[in-house]
């Protein structure tokens, strides 16, 4: 199955955190906040054609943005490029 983004949106996964701190100490999940990372799987013709944001970039976004989906067991962000504060190289 293959997801195709409408609009000025992107599809991103996001990028695990480490489980555990530079000093050893391992953090359980439940005390871990989802990452503000992401790698871009997919992007819309829109945001294709403006060419800022290109498939296999690492961006940064907002922390209370997009829309959480579930695709073929996965968990994907579906975001505005209003909500990408930038990339990171």
């Amino acid at each position: 199955m293959s997801f195709q983004p409408l609009g000025n949106r992107v599809l991103v996964e996001r990028v695990d955190e480490p489980a555990q701190t530079p000093s050893g100490i391992i953090i359980p999940d439940n005390a871990k906040e989802k990452p503000l990372e992401g790698n871009v799987i997919a992007i819309s013709k829109e945001v294709e054609e403006e060419g800022e944001i290109k498939t296999g970039d690492r961006v940064v976004f907002a922390k209370y943005s997009g829309t959480e989906i579930n695709l073929e067991g996965k968990e994907y962000l579906i975001l505005s490029t209003d909500d990408i504060l930038g990339i990171l190289k």
